[in-house]
């Protein structure tokens, strides 16, 4: 296995992962009344190995922090009890779980190993980094300094409540997800990447675009570069990876652990498909969002039922 990058071990701060194949957080919209449901236990479970780093779907800290019907919360005892048999389901297991929050809060963490912030995707956080939607004239708007102070001060907090060794954030510079780019992503991402190494954060998760626009052309990128070696965390990258791409990021040193969607969804167990090079089930789309509790949420096949 020490033969296949993305099957090699590495060390992310006090946590001993025995691969770098990510489970991405994904929205699911099963968690009804958004409290988590007895379902996501098996859903989870059949996405862990021992060793291995998941993180969770967006999880809200507060009942107007929601966006989607059917998301989970951490803001209620019942919502922390319904988790709580999850992460017991993936500790069990051996595995590694982080709960990505959507806006900070001094929540409950126990249980979880540790809090991923998301800062992407044009939600809240990335709203006030990108120059596209920020017209603020405030210290919150206006300079790169100004835009990203927002994103900062939630890092600060949530690093001086659960501490720095169990804080990851996900950004997406370079992304225009609901209409929300920036002029200069770069200077975006290497202003945050600097800024979080000064909190001394576990790690960063960014999302790399499969194609990025130059001038009047699409090109691909190798656009998480220059911060990958400005950060001194643990980098993760996410951005369509297959598993030839996702060796070759970990053995160019690109990145330290590559995230893995939709093919995580579609193929429970991934890191033994990559082990073997096995053919990979096809995701299915029409499946994604939808509320039922087996179908395309734990109903996507192993490679053989002893696995």
């Amino acid at each position: 296995m020490d033969s296949i990058p993305l099957l090699s071990p590495y060390k992310m701060g006090g946590f001993d992962l025995s691969h770098r194949v990510v489970l991405a957080p994904l929205t699911r919209q099963r968690s009804y009344g958004n409290v988590p449901q007895p379902h996501a236990v098996l859903y989870y479970s059949q996405r862990t190995s021992k060793g291995g780093l998941l993180i969770a779907e967006a999880t809200g800290v507060s009942d107007t922090a929601q966006g989607y019907p059917d998301t989970p919360g951490i803001w209620t005892k019942e919502q922390v009890e319904a988790w709580r048999s999850i992460v017991d389901a993936v500790h069990e297991k051996g595995g590694i779980f982080f709960c990505q929050i959507w806006h900070v809060g001094r929540v409950s963490n126990y249980g979880f190993d540790g809090v991923e912030i998301h800062g992407a995707h044009g939600y809240l956080i990335d709203q006030f980094m990108k120059d596209q939607v920020n017209d603020r004239t405030d210290k919150y708007g206006g300079s790169l300094e100004n835009r990203c102070r927002f994103a900062l001060e939630i890092v600060e907090a949530v690093v001086d409540e659960v501490g720095a060794d169990r804080v990851g954030i996900r950004l997406s510079p370079y992304a225009n997800y609901m209409e929300s780019g920036d002029s200069n992503p770069e200077a975006l991402g290497l202003y945050m990447v600097n800024s979080l190494n000064k909190f001394g954060i576990l790690y960063c998760h960014m999302v790399e675009p499969r194609m990025v626009k130059v001038g009047e052309k699409f090109v691909t990128p190798h656009s998480l570069l220059p911060m990958r070696n400005a950060f001194k965390g643990t980098f993760i990258a996410v951005g369509g990876y297959d598993r030839e791409e996702g060796n070759k990021a970990i053995a160019d040193g690109y990145a330290d652990l590559v995230a893995y969607g939709r093919l995580f969804l579609a193929n429970p167990d991934l890191p033994r498909r990559f082990e073997l090079d096995a053919p990979l089930n096809k995701y299915n789309r029409d499946t994604f969002y939808i509320s039922d509790p087996v179908v395309g949420y734990t109903d996507y096949p192993f490679l053989s039922s002893d696995v």
